[in-house]
């Protein structure tokens, strides 16, 4: 596993926990972040040994956003970083062949909270919060953020968030499906770590295909979401991960899952 300037990754059995480490200035986004997140993804999706990744910050935030001391300048192009260096990482998560949960500490804040919505299951300190800072400095949300956003409170609700600035505290982020569980702020790594070892140890490609179908079917109509389905359903079932499962059910023993 390579080294990182601005991000660790530490492993936990088939866990691995990825922190943005930039604590002192609240992780926010600096051009050694925006590049060691997205090699550190990278090489967690590609380590067949890491069954679900958790997504961290260090310190008292999980990311204030974007660094605004990088944003001075007449030479600055915000639309090429956020196609170069956002979205990669972004994207590397949301493709990715297994699950990736983010525990949120403190401020989710502007891009931060991309980051935060993009993972497929987030756990959430009861002090935590997500924060749309962007009207306060008459910019908009960026990173995927509106498509998260619009799609889990609806449009009206999101851009009410938006435009109003509201810091959304974690049980309302609960309330609203932003979040899965609330914990307190003191066992938000071992609970968030405890949750992954369970579903380290269930079968590889129902969490790969499961994330898969339904990414499909959040874009598309239920026709072609049936088909998408049965497709993925063929992958898995002639798979030799099927054939294990029927056969510990029969000899009722725990499974031993392979990933293929």
């Amino acid at each position: 596993m390579a080294s990182y300037e601005t991000v660790t990754v530490e492993h936990h059995g088939s866990v691995a926990l990825v922190s943005f480490n930039r604590p002192d200035s609240l992780n926010a986004f600096s051009a050694a972040l925006r590049r060691d997140i997205l090699q550190a993804v990278r090489d967690v999706n590609a380590d067949d040994n890491v069954r679900v990744a958790v997504l961290t910050g260090s310190g008292r935030a999980f990311s204030a956003g974007a660094d605004l001391a990088e944003v001075a300048g007449d030479d600055f192009d915000v639309e090429r970083q956020l196609n170069n260096e956002y979205k990669p990482a972004l994207m590397a998560i949301t493709d990715a062949p297994k699950p990736w949960i983010s525990a949120v500490n403190g401020a989710a804040a502007g891009v931060g909270s991309s980051f935060a919505m993009v993972c497929d299951l987030t756990v959430m300190a009861d002090n935590a919060f997500i924060y749309q800072a962007f009207a306060a400095i008459s910019l908009i949300p960026d990173g995927g953020a509106t498509w998260h956003l619009a799609r889990t409170l609806g449009r009206k609700r999101a851009y009410e968030l938006i435009v109003g600035g509201e810091k959304l505290a974690a049980a309302r982020c609960q309330e609203l499906g932003l979040c899965n569980r609330v914990v307190p702020a003191e066992s938000l790594l071992a609970e968030t770590l405890q949750w992954a070892q369970e579903l380290a140890g269930k079968a590889p490609l129902s969490l790969r295909y499961t994330k898969q179908a339904l990414n499909f079917a959040m874009e598309h109509e239920v026709a072609e979401t049936i088909s998408r389905e049965a497709a993925l359903q063929k992958l898995c079932i002639d798979s030799e991960d099927a054939k294990e499962g029927v056969a510990a059910f029969m000899a009722k023993r725990p499974p031993v899952w392979q990933g293929k």
